[in-house]
């Protein structure tokens, strides 16, 4: 089938669904731009990285080895390196005792996670809208089949009926096929979203196993370095 014939296909094929087909053809393209961007947004943060360079890092925190676990994450763009070096700023904050040093870290692994679920509620929203909206053309398409049906009386044919049924049935069926891509898409990213979640909770409990430094030495410190 050479392109001008599938275009052709495709045109029937929406001009038959009516207004609904149209609206459900909007949407797949929508859904299929917000799957592929999602797939690359969390690709870039490195939702899919190995975690070992996180956790040679806190390796070294832990042994106290500060210096070294922030050279390891140095120039790391990833979600769970930036967050790290957060943190340790954070626990290593003079101005912070220990409770307003973990109130800060929270607060950046908040700010962190919110570009995780960027882009999760349209995918709701589609996987959500999409059958109904080709419900809605079906419902449609039925009430216009019947009333061709009536319009013909006596002289009503059957297959005028079956053939309004299936073109409006259509709609159901392309409806069904852009919320079902898009339910899977937001159970996954959001999955991936709520394991991020999890793993940033777990560092940032390691990193404030480390005992902080007495207020009074902390200051010292900083007032020295100065």
């Amino acid at each position: 089938m050479d392109d001008s014939a599938l275009f052709s296909t495709l045109f029937d094929f929406l001009a038959q669904g009516g207004p609904s087909i149209w609206a459900i053809a909007a949407l797949s393209v929508i859904t299929l731009a917000l799957i592929l961007w999602k797939v690359w947004d969390l690709a870039y943060l490195g939702a899919w990285r190995s975690r070992a360079v996180s956790e040679r890092a806190l390796t070294l925190w832990a042994d106290g080895d500060s210096a070294s676990a922030r050279e390891v994450l140095a120039g790391r763009k990833g979600l769970r390196s930036r967050f790290l070096r957060e943190a340790f700023e954070a626990h290593e904050n003079a101005a912070f005792d220990d409770a307003a040093a973990e109130a800060e870290t929270t607060r950046l692994a908040k700010k962190d996670l919110e570009r995780t679920r960027t882009g999760l509620r349209p995918l709701e929203l589609i996987a959500t809208i999409a059958p109904l909206l080709g419900l809605l053309g079906t419902v449609l398409g039925m009430i216009s089949a019947f009333q061709t049906l009536q319009e013909a009386g006596a002289k009503a044919d059957p297959a005028m009926l079956a053939g309004g049924i299936w073109e409006a049935l259509l709609t159901t069926a392309a409806g069904m096929a852009v919320a079902i891509p898009a339910s899977i898409a937001f159970t996954g990213f959001e999955a991936v979203a709520d394991r991020l979640r999890h793993e940033l909770e777990d560092m940032a409990t390691r990193v404030f196993l480390r005992s902080r430094a007495p207020k009074d030495t902390r200051l010292s410190v900083a007032q020295a370095a100065e």
